[in-house]
């Protein structure tokens, strides 16, 4: 049997997990609002159509409930997969994908400036 190098969030501190919690959150939020904009505008479309759908049934508070439902199953999911990311013990410093939340460069990528096939060449 192996035994990994990764520790389980049972053996980490409470302020470390606390804090790779709030990254996974913060994380998600930002991934949600830019990455999954379609999918917003498909709930407010939804939630619009819902709410016109109950205004007849609740008609001081559709708007209100649909609104309130919508909100509240985009913070539990976040807040889920923040909790699921944290138990099962991924730190977002192994995701390849996340060098832009840390600050740093990608490697991979040199800067090429548009003046530079002018002035490279050019002795002081």
């Amino acid at each position: 049997m192996e035994m990994t190098t990764r520790e389980t969030w049972i053996n980490t501190s409470y302020l470390a997990t606390l804090r790779i919690f709030s990254i996974w959150t913060f994380t998600l939020t930002v991934s949600l609002l830019v990455v999954g904009f379609p999918l917003v505008v498909l709930m407010a479309t939804i939630g619009a159509i819902m709410a016109i759908a109950l205004q007849s049934i609740l008609p001081m508070s559709a708007v209100l409930l649909v609104a309130g439902c919508l909100i509240g199953a985009n913070v539990f999911l976040v807040l889920f997969g923040a909790a699921a990311l944290t138990v099962k013990g991924v730190n977002p410093r192994e995701v390849s994908w996340l060098n832009w939340l840390h600050g740093e460069p990608d490697p991979l990528q040199t800067p090429i400036y548009a003046a530079c096939p002018l002035t490279c060449g050019l002795p002081e």
